[in-house]
């Protein structure tokens, strides 16, 4: 599977942290491997149009998510992408203390945030919130315990 990332801010980040977690969450949700995912890192000023655009809301937000197509829908002739998941690095960061997570966490939270957006989950009630945030943790602690056992 392909993930493809783009960095156009200025926060520090570490994008093969980010490349080798998205590769982890698809495969645990067993996407299928021809499926390509983007990661966009953002500015707080980018974010704000796309999420006045986009959601109607005004201001810069952490995590947009743009599906495109579902896994195993796609035509065999045609290329299959899931989507899009738009990052903005300096909001995650500012807002990390108030979750107490580190920055770094939060980043990574909210890129399985909007991967499992791509794939059609939602938090809108409050057992769709309890299961999307429950397999974030499981999907987080399982790329964590891989990342310690280093590569095999």
């Amino acid at each position: 599977m392909a993930v493809f990332l783009a960095d156009e801010q200025d926060v520090a980040v570490d994008t093969d942290d980010l490349v080798a977690l998205a590769r982890h969450v698809l495969r645990a949700q067993r996407v299928p491997e021809d499926m390509e995912l983007s990661l966009l890192l953002v500015d707080a000023t980018t974010i704000a149009g796309l999420n006045a655009q986009h959601m109607g809301k005004a201001g810069p937000t952490d995590v947009l998510a743009f599906p495109i197509d579902e896994p195993g829908e796609t035509p065999p002739d045609a290329p299959a992408v899931l989507g899009d998941v738009v990052l903005c690095p300096a909001v995650a960061y500012e807002q990390a203390g108030q979750f107490d997570r580190t920055p770094d966490d939060e980043l990574r939270l909210l890129t399985v945030h909007g991967i499992l957006h791509l794939l059609g989950m939602d938090h809108a009630e409050p057992e769709e919130e309890r299961a999307m945030f429950g397999l974030t943790d499981e999907l987080l602690a399982s790329y964590a315990r891989g990342a310690a056992a280093g590569p095999s």
